[in-house]
């Protein structure tokens, strides 16, 4: 059985915390072509833990980056995620 610890449990609420800024902060750059303040923040979280996990897994992520180093990588897994159903859809950016 697999037992998660207490700092995963801590890593993923800070990720989601980060994504809901993130996603935020990406709506407001995409004015116009966002998805509305509650699809903004999902895609913040789906965008911050898509590429949290991406970038653990490449160990391109630095473990002591603390609170705003997740929450840019959060905004730009919300652009991304953004930009790629934007480009799925066939919505402009």
């Amino acid at each position: 059985m697999l037992v998660l610890g207490i700092d995963y449990a801590v890593s993923l609420i800070g990720w989601i915390i980060a994504g809901l800024i993130g996603g935020w902060l990406a709506g407001q750059v995409s004015k116009g072509s966002g998805f509305g303040l509650i699809g903004d923040l999902v895609m913040g979280v789906v965008g911050a833990l898509l590429l949290g996990f991406i970038l653990n897994a490449l160990k391109l992520f630095p473990e002591n980056v603390g609170l705003i180093g997740t929450i840019i990588a959060a905004f730009f897994g919300a652009l991304l995620l953004t930009f790629i159903v934007h480009a799925l859809t066939g919505k402009r950016v």
